[in-house]
């Protein structure tokens, strides 16, 4: 199986308790290309509840937000057609997040996350994500990413 976007992060980005590969204690998602859309699964564990049978709102909000960041910077590094973990690396954080919650997320079944690129900029992507439950879509998300500037940045080449 292909390598995740998040496993081509740079050492000083792999702690993200959402995303990042390295944080035990994380959720550790994992995002890949399917096409044109991003996908990423995730299967909630039996304390990710709000209340009994169904994921807590702030989990899905989470997880919508990792996968998103991480599928701007995999469109970042796909718009320059350079390879995933290149350096300069690309790595996006959140500038702003919106979710609407359609009907309650199940807990149980796995959740999948489909993602798609609606603007792309030089420091900008903005990236729409639903959630989805045994085909129903219980979530959207929109999240606008900004590349981390440069004076962030803990590991510059």
């Amino acid at each position: 199986m292909a390598k995740a976007f998040q496993d081509y992060y740079p050492d000083s980005y792999r702690h993200c308790y959402g995303c990042g590969p390295d944080n035990d204690h994380g959720l550790q998602i994992k995002s890949y290309w399917d096409g044109d859309e991003s996908i990423a699964k995730f299967q909630p564990k039996e304390f990710h509840l709000a209340f009994p049978g169904y994921v807590y709102g702030g989990l899905i909000a989470s997880i919508i937000d990792c996968h998103s960041t991480g599928t701007a910077a995999a469109a970042a590094y796909r718009q320059e057609q350079r390879e995933l973990g290149s350096a300069p690396h690309f790595r996006f954080v959140t500038a702003a997040l919106h979710v609407d919650y359609l009907r309650p997320t199940p807990l149980g079944p796995s959740l999948e996350l489909r993602s798609r690129v609606t603007e792309i900029k030089k420091r900008k992507v903005v990236i729409e994500t639903d959630l989805i439950v045994d085909g129903v879509v219980t979530a959207k998300g929109k999240v606008v990413a900004v590349q981390i500037p440069e004076d962030l940045v803990p590991d510059k080449p």
